[in-house]
Parts: structure tokens; C-alpha cells; sequence
């Protein structure tokens, strides 16, 4: 073993595809240059274990502060005593130190292991498949021309999906500044006119306006339920329980949650045990990385529920190696007008290549599988205080 002797954020120039609107949902935009970060934690051996972060939650003083204290010196394969130990550091931080801080250092040090042991991350996970099918998951509905602005639109671009391989896919409907959102009624047109579009054996799920009214959702999960949907995402304020274990209670369509609750894992565990949800939702974003994620998807198979992973990437997909009461890879954000498959220059190659039918194998590049361009980044690298 050896202990961490560095841990360093480059930030870099590359270039993308899509943008974010003022409400937080991303959508297609002009290539243009946006600025990216990797961290990089390294141990006394000189093994680098790498994943690109979100900048804004790894700044130098996040790292100077709270990270570096925690890990340097330590050893670099105790990930379950280092996780800890940051997460203990979150109660005097201000809310500096976030999950999603937590989640890429945790990222880090996994990729670190698998790249110490010659293996990749989601064996050491267990291995308890080699594969996984993908659902295509789409982008919000919009107001562009080709783009996802009628219920036509998602039934068109479904069924390009389906061509593509895939046999499930997941609806992010129209959200605000969208002119006439959140609508009930314009979300089950969307889905109507995907089912009619792909037909029965195709699964379908909707991930809802996120702040709709106990009846709203009601009303939305009855619907679903007509269509032979599969699962009802998010379609409330995730902070009341006693909301969803009442919704769980009245619905047959299996609801999922919850996503963006804080707690980590604890949370799901309550989640779980009052019968707010038929199906866990965990994810390395979500709860703080892949090691809370992990005791989140034992915890659901304990009550024998499903846990589904949120969120695409090299993390999450490795996660979806240490269990089977997962179905599917989350795969997007799609949509008619982006070309999802087109690489970003900071890439070799892509971690989560589907086949015809709609599966993703699992990476044997050893860690988290990423192929990242080091050159590009170092040649990219800029300056942040």
C-alpha cells in the first residue's frame, strides 16, 4: 500500500455541445468552449487516479481547506475511512464541502485502486455482470423548431431511439421557462404519443415537473399507468416523505425516488422503510460517491426493491457491477438535435458504447475506464483562483 501524496484540480478549456438554462435543464446550444476540471489524486508510488468534477465544487479552497487535510498521508486504498472521515468534515463547513465534492474524491480514489490493481473499478465492485442494457434518457421538452417541442416530436425521436437498439426510454418533459409548464395534461400527451409511437414492448418512464401538487401527480400516475408506463419520476418536492409514501400507496405504477434528497444513503434508508417508493433511487452524485451508493444498493436488495442509478458516467456505470437489482444504465441526455456519440476533444474514446441492442459492456481499461486525452488537458490547462 501506499499513501496519498498529492491531490490537484487542473481546470481546462474544451468544447460543448449544449448549455444549461437559467432553471438548470440542458439543452442543444452552439459548439462553444466551456471550462472543465480534473482531479487527480496520486499516491506515494506514483498512481494516479483521475475523474473529471464539476468545477464550482472543487475549488482551490475546498481542497486546501478540507480535502488535502483528510487524505494526504493516508493510506490511498482506505476509501471507506477517508470517505468518512470527509463526510465528517461537511458538519463545520458551511456547505462548502458538498456531496458532489465528496463524490469526486471518492471517484478519484476508486479509480486509483482499480488503477493500483490492474482492474477495472466495477470488479473490485464485485463483477456481478459484465453488461448492462441502457435507457435512452431525453432532454427536457423545448420551444425549438426539430427539436422536442410537440408530443409528435418525442414519438418521432423515439422511435429513432428504438432503431438505435435501445428497449427502454426514460421522458424529461417540458419544465420552465417553457412557455405553458408544468402542464399534466401536456405531459400525458408527450407520453401518449410515445407509446402509440414504439408500441407495448418498448419500457417507458417519465421523469415529471418536479413541484407538482399531491393531486397533480395523482392525476399524472393514473395516466401513466394507462399507457403501461413503468415507473413515475420525481414529480414532487422530494423533502416531503409522508408526499410519496401517500402517492406510493395510491398508485400501481412503481414510483422512484428519491434523487435529489440530501441525506446520502441514510435518507434512502428511510425512503425505503416507510414505503415512500417501489423503486430505490441511488447514484454517485446523488449520495456522495460510490462507496454510500454501494450500501444504498444492498440496502434496497435487502427489502427486496430495485435500485435504480441515477445519472450517466464512468461512476455510476461501475456501480451497476456490484448488483443486479439495478435494470438499466442511464444513458443522456439525448436529444434530436445533439449527437450524443460525438466526442469531446478531452476524450479518447467513450466509457459507455451501446451495441445494436441497446447494451453497454462494462470497461476492462483498469479504474473507472475513462480514456481521457492528457495531452489535450495539460495543452487546455488554465489558471483558477
Amino acid at each position: 500500500m501506499a499513501a496519498v501524496e498529492s491531490v490537484e484540480v487542473s481546470f481546462f478549456t474544451t468544447l460543448a455541445r449544449t448549455a444549461v438554462d437559467p432553471h438548470g435543464h440542458r439543452h442543444p446550444a452552439e459548439p462553444h468552449e466551456v471550462r472543465e476540471a480534473l482531479l487527480t489524486v496520486t499516491d506515494a508510488d506514483g498512481v494516479a487516479g483521475r475523474v473529471l468534477v464539476q468545477p464550482d465544487h472543487l475549488r482551490p479552497h475546498v481542497l486546501e481547506k478540507y480535502v488535502r487535510p483528510a487524505l494526504l498521508g493516508q493510506e490511498a486504498l482506505e476509501r471507506e475511512r477517508l470517505w468518512t472521515s470527509l463526510a465528517r468534515r461537511q458538519r463545520g463547513a458551511g456547505g462548502a464541502l458538498t456531496d458532489r465534492a465528496l463524490c469526486f474524491v471518492d471517484l478519484a480514489l476508486w479509480d486509483l485502486a482499480g488503477q493500483r490493481l490492474g482492474q477495472p473499478v466495477w470488479r473490485l465492485l464485485g463483477g456481478a455482470r459484465r453488461e448492462v442494457p441502457a435507457y435512452a434518457s431525453t432532454m427536457c421538452g423545448d420551444e425549438t423548431p426539430g427539436g422536442l417541442a410537440t408530443p409528435a416530436d418525442y414519438a418521432e425521436f423515439a422511435v429513432r431511439l428504438v432503431e438505435q437498439g435501445y428497449r427502454a426510454i426514460k421522458l424529461h418533459t417540458w419544465m420552465p421557462p417553457v412557455a405553458g409548464a408544468p402542464s399534466v395534461a401536456m405531459d400525458v400527451a408527450a407520453c401518449a404519443a410515445v407509446r402509440e409511437a414504439v408500441g407495448p414492448d418498448v419500457e417507458l418512464m417519465l421523469d415529471a415537473n418536479h413541484w407538482y401538487s399531491r393531486t397533480e401527480a395523482l392525476r399524472l400516475g393514473r395516466e401513466l399507468q394507462e399507457l403501461g408506463f413503468y415507473w413515475l419520476e420525481e414529480p414532487m418536492e422530494e423533502a416531503s416523505v409522508s408526499s410519496y409514501r401517500w402517492l406510493a400507496e395510491q398508485l400501481d405504477i412503481p414510483v422512484i425516488g428519491p434523487e435529489t434528497s440530501w441525506g446520502k444513503n441514510f435518507t434512502r434508508a428511510e425512503w425505503a422503510a416507510s414505503g415512500a417508493c417501489d423503486i430505490l433511487r441511488t447514484g454517485t452524485t446523488d449520495v456522495g460517491g460510490i462507496t454510500p451508493a454501494v450500501r444504498t444498493l444492498h440496502l434496497a436488495e435487502a427489502f427486496n426493491l430495485d435500485c435504480e442509478v441515477h445519472g450517466n458516467g464512468s461512476g455510476n456505470l461501475a456501480l451497476l457491477g456490484a448488483t443486479t437489482n439495478a435494470r438499466w444504465y442511464e444513458r443522456g441526455l439525448l436529444h434530436p438535435l445533439v449527437d450524443f456519440d460525438l466526442l469531446p476533444p478531452h476524450l479518447n474514446s467513450a466509457v459507455d458504447a451501446i451495441d445494436g441492442h441497446g447494451v453497454v459492456r462494462f470497461p476492462e481499461r483498469p479504474g473507472l475506464g475513462d480514456d481521457f486525452d492528457l495531452d489535450y488537458i495539460k495543452s487546455h490547462t488554465v489558471e483558477v483562483s
